[in-house]
């Protein structure tokens, strides 16, 4: 599926609160990435949107219904 700009920064956005508040990576990274990436939520989560692996869905009002 092909996401918006705004739709990928919804994403990205709810799922780097999720890990800073302490939920799980989803994405297997070495120790050396997260020190490259610095620990950065909005990182993590854009690699894992790019793993195509959240379980995040977007609902989008289709026309007559």
């Amino acid at each position: 599926m092909e996401y918006t700009k705004y739709e990928k920064a919804r994403i990205i956005g709810a799922r780097a609160l999720q890990i800073s508040m302490g939920a799980p990576i989803l994405i297997k990274l070495k120790e050396e990435d997260l020190e490259k990436m610095k620990y950065n939520p909005i990182k993590i989560a854009t690699k894992e949107f790019e793993g195509d692996i959240l379980p995040i869905t977007i609902k989008r009002p289709m026309p007559g219904n």
